[in-house]
């Protein structure tokens, strides 16, 4: 008995009670969009789409101008946020199963991974040792059914597969090739799936107000195919474009998306855990340009290596910590977001990885240590639109290096943020020390590097990208008849 007495008084001099202990647990709410350019909510120069609650997010959080996913395009991205480690060390490098070879290409892609490995420690998973309720809602894109979200730490799984992006946006989210699944229950017609996946997340969110937790709720929307709800697309069809920003399908889309932001913020309200819980809103990659939306001042769009490709709008809200309003212009990664969430929750890291804390930048206490950030992407997408390619980032430079002939681009984003200007014969010595530290990195990680094309045929080339460009023309024609 008196060891309980001293055991108590030991715990009031600390002036920390169990139920303090326990509610001081910060709760997580994760949103991941799919294919959101960086210029296209209002807060980040967005003028056409119309994105309040995000702007309300960006006003009680931290926006971060120079916030970056690790590859430009989905799965690659998904995986080092849930490991916090470089797509290229994962050999996670494409989306999820990729392209393939072709004659047209001129390099042979490597034997990547094409799940991602259950030895593999997650966020869901150093969380849920943590005591952590923990669930995935929407799109999980990482592999099939033995590396599904429920494999890798996550209590819940809803609407989370191998697929990745839905066959139709409305009820029963049905199609030739796949259905969404686990939502037919409760479905109704005219049901949209944003509306739905959110729904989801609501009953998550009142059945675990007592507990801490992780929820990691990756939208499928804005994804092809493109599908809007009628009352928002009349809005924007009705609605004056504003410069390159112009499909009213993706509009409506997009508000959809913002609509489901208001609504978990409404309920993490009136749940009474606003003020406990830590919100990131993040895409995993850049817009699809020219065919969803434009990504200007940025350049090109999904799948590039220019800034459209890979830079996004990343807010974080954490009450108590990050100033309201605040902005950063840091250059961080979706690679930052284990080492991040884990040291809010008071968590040790399991094991070593690529990204950093933004504790620092978050509190505005300090900087990080980083001297650049790297992509690589030894793969062909939309054909042959985009060769395969590594970049790095340092300071205001850029590089990046294309893989069939070795051939460099450099800019700096400080003076040319929409990359017109390459300043490789300018700058020699610095594209070479950039050159030199993006393979110093590729050697440090572990990167497959594709290998020469045994079937390559020079004479597939030029008639691979006319298609490549017959077919998106076709399927920008295609939007504008949806629209119409």
């Amino acid at each position: 008995m008196k060891a309980m007495k001293l055991f108590v008084v030991a715990v009031m001099f600390a002036g920390v009670s169990f139920e303090a202990r326990a509610a001081s647990k910060p709760n997580f709410v994760f949103f991941l969009i799919d294919d959101l350019g960086w210029a296209d909510i209002g807060c980040f120069g967005g003028k056409f789409y119309e994105t309040p609650n995000l702007d309300r997010l960006a006003a009680q959080g931290m926006r971060f101008t120079d916030g970056y996913a690790a590859c430009a395009v989905c799965s690659p991205t998904r995986a080092s946020i849930m490991t916090g480690k470089y797509p290229a060390r994962l050999h996670i490098t494409d989306w999820i199963a990729g392209e393939g070879d072709a004659p047209s290409h001129k390099l042979k892609v490597p034997d990547w991974r094409k799940f991602l490995p259950l030895s593999e420690t997650t966020v869901a998973k150093a969380l849920q040792a943590a005591g952590y309720a923990t669930a995935s809602i929407g799109k999980w894109h990482l592999g099939g059914p033995e590396f599904y979200p429920e494999k890798h730490g996550f209590d819940l799984n809803v609407a989370g597969t191998h697929f990745g992006h839905p066959t139709s946006y409305f009820w029963p989210y049905e199609g030739k090739s796949h259905t969404v699944t686990g939502l037919k229950g409760g479905g109704k017609e005219g049901e949209y799936l944003t509306d739905r996946l959110t729904s989801e997340a609501e009953k998550f969110l009142a059945a675990n107000k007592e507990k801490p937790f992780f929820l990691y709720f990756a939208h499928y929307a804005v994804h092809t195919p493109l599908m809007a709800r009628p009352d928002k697309l009349a809005k924007y069809k009705a609605k004056t474009p504003v410069d390159e920003q112009k499909n009213a399908t993706y509009a409506a889309m997009v508000e959809s998306v913002d609509d489901s932001v208001g609504r978990i913020m409404k309920q993490l309200d009136a749940l009474g855990i606003a003020e406990n819980t830590v919100v990131v809103f993040m895409s995993d990659n850049g817009g699809l340009w020219p065919m969803s939306t434009s990504n200007a001042p940025l350049r090109a769009g999904k799948g590039y290596p220019y800034e459209g490709g890979f830079r996004e709008p990343l807010i974080i809200k954490w009450p108590g910590a990050a100033k309201p309003g605040a902005t950063c212009s840091a250059p961080v990664c979706s690679i930052d977001f284990f080492p991040t969430l884990l040291e809010i929750a008071g968590v040790n890291l399991p094991g070593a990885v690529d990204g950093v804390s933004l504790v620092p930048l978050l509190k505005q206490s300090g900087g990080i240590r980083r001297d650049a950030l790297y992509w690589h992407y030894p793969h062909y997408w939309g054909g042959t639109r985009t060769r395969p390619y590594g970049v790095v980032r340092a300071g205001d430079w850029k590089l990046i290096e294309f893989y069939e002939d070795m051939s460099v681009e450099l800019y700096n984003l400080k003076d040319d943020l929409g990359e017109a200007h390459d300043l490789s014969k300018e700058k020699p010595e610095k594209a070479a020390e950039l050159r030199a530290k993006l393979h110093a990195w590729r050697e440090s990680v572990g990167a497959q590097m594709p290998t020469p094309n045994p079937n390559y045929d020079p004479s597939k080339t030029g008639k691979a990208n006319k298609k490549t460009k017959q077919t998106a023309d076709a399927r920008a024609l295609r939007v504008m008849m949806e629209e119409s």
